[in-house]
């Protein structure tokens, strides 16, 4: 199931194409939470579904308790940059301004900061000397495409343990 709180979120028109459900819920009068009602509406829609784990992207938003506790330890979130280095928005600029010599991904559980929770996987992008933010990006999320499946490929085997803060891959 694919849920968005943008209504003409390009990914709602191809999960439809691909004979996925698919939903808008909202709009939000905040630009970086929910209405506890609108956040109560997807975690119904996702219990109803069925859904086991809830995978962000391109959500900008922080979750309150409403999808944290019907989804505690079941949502995941990628990150472009080495957390906890460069939390929030446009991570890609915030290490050139920085002056970084590394950047990078990181896919994450979810917890009620922002880009806090406990770490799955990480992976390093050097930054080059002649870097733009877009060029950056870009190849951050290459390192993205790959790395995202593979943590709900290793969630779904249930190779994923929490202890604490560490997250450890079991083989």
């Amino acid at each position: 199931m694919v849920l968005s709180d943008i209504a003409d979120a390009k990914i709602l028109e191809r999960a439809r194409k691909h004979g996925i459900p698919a939903k808008f819920i909202g709009p939000s009068r905040f630009k970086t939470k929910l209405e506890p009602e609108l956040e109560e509406q997807f975690a119904k829609a996702l219990r109803d579904a069925g859904v086991g784990l809830v995978a962000l992207a391109g959500y900008m938003r922080v979750l309150k308790a409403p999808l944290l506790e019907a989804f505690a330890r079941r949502i995941i979130n990628i990150h472009p940059a080495l957390l906890p280095a460069f939390p929030g928005l446009k991570a890609w600029e915030q290490a050139l301004a920085y002056g970084a010599k590394v950047t990078g991904c990181t896919v994450h559980f979810v917890d009620k900061g922002v880009d806090t929770g406990p770490i799955i996987l990480q992976e390093a992008v050097p930054v080059s000397p002649g870097d733009t933010a877009e060029s950056l990006q870009q190849r951050i999320q290459v390192v993205e495409h790959k790395l995202y499946p593979l943590a709900i490929r290793l969630f779904a085997e249930g190779k994923l343990k929490i202890a604490g803060r560490a997250v450890r891959i079991l083989e």
